[in-house]
């Protein structure tokens, strides 16, 4: 199991590249979405109590019954030929991240603003990366936002499903996945998610403690390894990570500003990298740059981490 756990991130990485996203019908994590959107119009009362409780209920279980359809795929998986297995498995763990998808929509926002097109750049941001207002940003503000997005994805976007892979195989990727999912669609504090998404945000910020902090420590030496400032890097971190009203999101978004040497803003929430230069065009990609680094590096490391889990008897 531990050398099966070895190469599947890379293979799933690797098939990520090559092939990309498929279309939104076609994708488990659209369809997620699709059956929360609908459970949603069945719970949601408007009245605190029965919210709390009807949001926890459809947490529990939903990652129970995900997990427990992951794990029936991954036993009949197992029974297939090996090879062939072993590539259904990986596409399955690839859909559940998105390195190449997070990278063009990165660049997409640089090309438009390379271009001097700032509501195309708004666009793209709004369409792809952030769920904030982008529509009064300036080009520095759209610049930072897609640097955050960039940093904070490769977290909860890339690192934590390949966490959770080595740690308890395709059950525990899907259940994360599902917990994340309902999180980004019932996890604000408005008068209409306040309480049915409270469970999913809790727990949504327990799932993410780790991967925040491990992507975070990643983005430091890949700073260093891509001659980006590691340094100030650790220095913002240390400064600035607690700084966001998410307990995660400010550990990989303050490295970043750290190591490219800009001051991320939220207007009326954060200033990570207080004092640095305001974002350019140009940074965008030097964080796609650390975001790709970062990656491989985690790859790397989960990778080792894998080879001292413990095998599964096999049955005879």
């Amino acid at each position: 199991m531990s050398a099966k756990r070895l190469i599947l991130p890379w293979l799933a990485v690797l098939l990520d590249e090559a092939f990309g996203d498929p279309p939104n019908r076609w994708h488990p994590v659209a369809w997620l979405g699709t059956a929360i959107a609908r459970v949603e119009r069945g719970v949601r009362t408007g009245n605190p109590g029965r919210d709390f409780w009807a949001g926890l209920g459809v947490w529990l279980g939903g990652v129970a019954l995900v997990g427990t359809l992951a794990k029936l795929i991954t036993t009949i998986l197992q029974k297939i030929h090996q090879s062939v297995g072993m590539v259904a498995e990986a596409t399955l763990l690839k859909l559940s991240l998105s390195p190449r998808g997070l990278r063009q929509a990165a660049l997409a926002v640089e090309a438009a603003l390379k271009e001097g097109d700032l509501p195309k750049a708004r666009l793209e941001l709004a369409w792809h990366l952030v769920s904030r207002d982008t529509q009064t940003l300036d080009e520095g503000q759209v610049a930072g936002a897609t640097i955050e997005s960039v940093a904070e994805n490769a977290s909860d976007g890339i690192l934590a499903p390949l966490i959770y892979y080595t740690l308890g195989g395709l059950p525990l990727v899907w259940m994360y996945r599902f917990a994340n999912t309902l999180d980004s669609m019932w996890g604000y504090h408005n008068e209409r998610y306040e309480w049915l998404g409270k469970s999913a945000a809790c727990l949504d910020d327990l799932l993410n403690w780790l991967p925040a902090r491990f992507t975070a420590f990643l983005l430091v030496v890949a700073a260093a390894l891509r001659g980006e400032n590691a340094r100030q890097a650790l220095r913002i971190l240390r400064r600035d990570a607690r700084t966001t009203a998410s307990p995660n999101a400010g550990y990989p978004m303050s490295a970043v500003a750290g190591a490219l040497g800009v001051e991320l803003e939220k207007v009326g929430q954060y200033r990570l990298g207080r004092g640095l230069t305001a974002p350019k065009t140009g940074d965008i990609r030097r964080s796609v740059r650390l975001m790709q680094t970062t990656v491989f590096l985690g790859l790397g490391l989960l990778s080792l981490l894998s080879l001292g889990l413990p095998r599964h008897p096999r049955r005879r």
